[in-house]
């Protein structure tokens, strides 16, 4: 087992607030992949803007930091350019289901190998507290001054409708069973979804850390491989709410394996040398 300290930055500047729900899950984070034996080299963080995509600035591992929204994508392009790293996409619930909405709702439809672990504090903490995608209704802030009118996106739901191979629930407050959930994820082959409730500790004082324990449970018991009932654990409106693995479906093609890269040569793409013969006959013919 590698060490977990291993991934540690020593000496960064972490901008989260003290209590942080962040906090925790970087430690369940670093736990997780240390003890699936992976080390800094194995992995690559890929993540958007946000307090939550700031998550790989504070670990030891590749990590690629794109535009608001689009880690999903560009997470997707890098384990299809090589699919030997293990790629882990991480933001809030804002970056991936608000601005990376478009992008959630495809990737899930390719199935790529990819984890993709979501902050979920149910606020846009970064921009100071405005409602987010998943802020229940009724939520005051200082700009929705009369309470969030909208109904809540809903994740899990969305994400079985569209077919994901791994959906999960954790909390960032449990955490060996956070760490034990991302496990999975990671070991999944597959597109796997965990959906992490996280405490804003500056900008939400009704989701807090009580609040949370309150309002969950670990499931037990629980048949993983069936939809229907995953999809009624999903469409829950009110707590107590699931944490665990909500559902799982072995055995559908992955993105990466189905490009005709890799067809008739498993090797990854910075391994191969370059054509440049053809390359060069394709700028000509482009050129006229």
């Amino acid at each position: 087992m590698m060490d977990p300290m291993a991934f540690d930055l020593p000496g960064i500047d972490l901008s989260w607030c003290p209590g942080c729900g962040d906090f925790k899950i970087l430690d369940s984070i670093k736990k997780a992949l240390a003890e699936l034996g992976l080390g800094p080299l194995d992995v690559v963080m890929v993540s958007g803007i946000g307090q939550a995509a700031k998550t790989p600035h504070y670990m030891k591992a590749h990590f690629f930091n794109g535009l608001h929204g689009r880690a999903l994508s560009n997470a997707t392009a890098i384990k299809a350019a090589n699919p030997a790293l293990e790629v882990i996409a991480v933001g809030g619930d804002g970056d991936m289901y608000g601005e990376g909405g478009n992008h959630f709702t495809h990737t899930i439809r390719r199935n790529p190998g990819i984890t993709n672990l979501v902050f979920n504090n149910m606020v846009y903490g970064l921009t100071k507290g405005q409602a987010s995608p998943t802020s229940p209704r009724g939520f005051r802030t200082s700009v929705q001054v009369d309470g969030v009118h909208a109904q809540p996106f809903n994740p899990l739901a969305a994400a079985l409708v569209q077919g994901a191979t791994f959906v999960a629930r954790a909390f960032a407050g449990n955490g060996d069973e956070t760490k034990e959930i991302i496990k999975r994820a990671v070991r999944h082959k597959g597109y796997a979804l965990v959906d992490i409730f996280q405490p804003c500790v500056s900008f939400n004082s009704v989701n807090t850390y009580k609040w949370f324990m309150d309002n969950t449970y670990t499931l037990e018991g629980h048949d993983e491989e069936d939809f229907g009932k995953a999809m009624e654990l999903a469409l829950l409106q009110e707590g107590p709410f699931p944490l665990g693995v909500i559902y799982r479906k072995e055995g559908v093609p992955v993105f990466e394996e189905t490009l005709a890269a890799y067809r008739k040569d498993d090797r990854p793409l910075f391994r191969r040398e370059a054509p440049r013969k053809a390359v060069k006959e394709l700028l000509a013919s482009l050129a006229g």
